[in-house]
């Protein structure tokens, strides 16, 4: 009878962790930061590679049949991009990704000219500075109040020489959509006859939540990054349409623009989570998140950031959402959130420790507004009622502080 007693309790344990754990992700709206794995993908990607378990850069067959792996992995993921398979690069990730064409300007025998705009990532906007400090001209594009890259502001600024622009597709804390398009064929425009810089675009935030492009003339190189579409940490693409001169050398893989042992499972498992979800959005992700805008905004002294989204929502990604809340800062709305079991975040997961937030300081958002920001982010799995419980929550939390 103890026994069956154990027996019976380890099973309610195990229940009550299971649905726990399930409602952990219903209610998780911190998407932006890392999504949920698409655990099928992973598990089918992790039996492949067990298979396959080499060195692809060994020579021997065990090696061979792990490069074989390895570039139907490639093969895969630049099908679903759109694009050839020697124009997609396997990283560690979208940092590195972001990173490699800014690194690949000191490979260049003169000092020149780099334009980032002013509401980018860290993994640009950190890289930049270091540039700066090695003697480049680092130059901030300003965004409108909506936080847009206006392709004028962009042209404006370029000289002769100035050999690379940076610019966002998706703001990881807005949700704005810039228009990179219509910014690659200004840049194209403003450089005729003349030597025209190489145009790079993170698309970290945008892929599988807008409609991509990669292949559009105007653009150079765009970074992506698994474990915002559901795939695992560790892994992202550079695609570059033309080659460049690396910065960092090595071992020579990735045909020695990224030197080091591939990640294969990594790779396989990216590569299936783009065929999945890779330009496959719902179009009633739009509608609910619009919903969620208008319900927010009527809450006693709650603020949409930025304000114009109410008024523009197609400029915004439906995917992210950021609001401030009057007498709540940030941090406090995350913590009494957390609380009743949900996950947001106050921005960038790699800019939280530093209670910084130079995104909004660009956009010229109140100081006050921008200590009260917190940022909710969906995906692909978020449902209609997640969302409900979600706003149920904030009202309670908005409530006890604005009665």
């Amino acid at each position: 009878m103890v026994t069956n007693n154990r027996h019976c309790e380890e099973r309610s344990d195990e229940a009550i962790h299971l649905k726990k754990e399930i409602m952990e992700k219903e209610h998780y709206f911190d998407w932006a930061a890392t999504s949920p794995a698409d655990e099928d993908i992973l598990k089918e990607a992790l039996e492949e590679t067990l298979e396959c378990w080499g060195n692809p850069s060994s020579t021997h067959a065990v090696g061979k049949k792990a490069r074989e792996l390895f570039e139907a992995a490639r093969t895969r993921a630049a099908k679903a991009l759109g694009v050839k398979p020697e124009t997609v690069f396997f990283t560690s990730g979208g940092t590195e990704s972001d990173q490699i064409p800014l690194l690949s300007v000191l490979a260049k025998p003169m000092k020149g000219t780099v334009l980032v705009s002013s509401i980018e990532h860290p993994a640009i906007r950190e890289q930049a500075d270091a540039l700066k400090n090695c003697g480049w001209n680092v130059i901030q594009i300003p965004s409108d109040s909506d936080g847009i890259i206006q392709p004028e502001a962009v042209t404006s600024l370029i000289t002769n020489d100035t050999v690379l622009i940076c610019i966002m597709a998706v703001n990881n804390e807005t949700g704005v959509i810039q228009p990179i398009y219509d910014i690659a064929d200004a840049i194209t425009k403003a450089c005729e006859g003349k030597r025209r810089p190489k145009f790079h675009v993170d698309c970290v935030q945008a892929a599988g939540k807008i409609n991509l492009n990669l292949s559009y003339k105007g653009i150079d190189s765009a970074a992506l990054s698994s474990h915002k579409i559901c795939g695992p940490r560790g892994i992202g693409i550079l695609y570059l349409k033309d080659a460049i001169e690396p910065f960092l050398r090595g071992g020579g893989q990735e045909k020695g623009l990224r030197s080091g042992t591939e990640n294969v499972f990594g790779a396989v498992a990216f590569s299936k989570c783009l065929e999945r979800y890779f330009n496959k959005q719902n179009p009633s992700d739009a509608d609910r998140t619009c919903r969620f805008v208008q319900k927010l905004s009527e809450l006693p002294g709650c603020t949409i950031v930025p304000p114009g989204r109410l008024e523009k929502p197609s400029l915004f990604s439906p995917y992210v959402v950021q609001a401030a809340f009057k007498n709540i800062p940030g941090n406090v709305m995350l913590r009494a959130l957390d609380a009743k079991g949900f996950s947001i975040s106050t921005g960038s997961a790699c800019s939280a420790k530093k209670n910084k937030r130079p995104v909004l300081e660009a956009m010229h958002v109140d100081p006050k507004l921008r200590e009260n920001a917190v940022r909710f982010s969906f995906g692909p799995h978020t449902t209609d009622k997640a969302v409900e419980d979600l706003l149920s929550a904030v009202k309670e939390v908005n409530m006890a502080f604005n009665q």
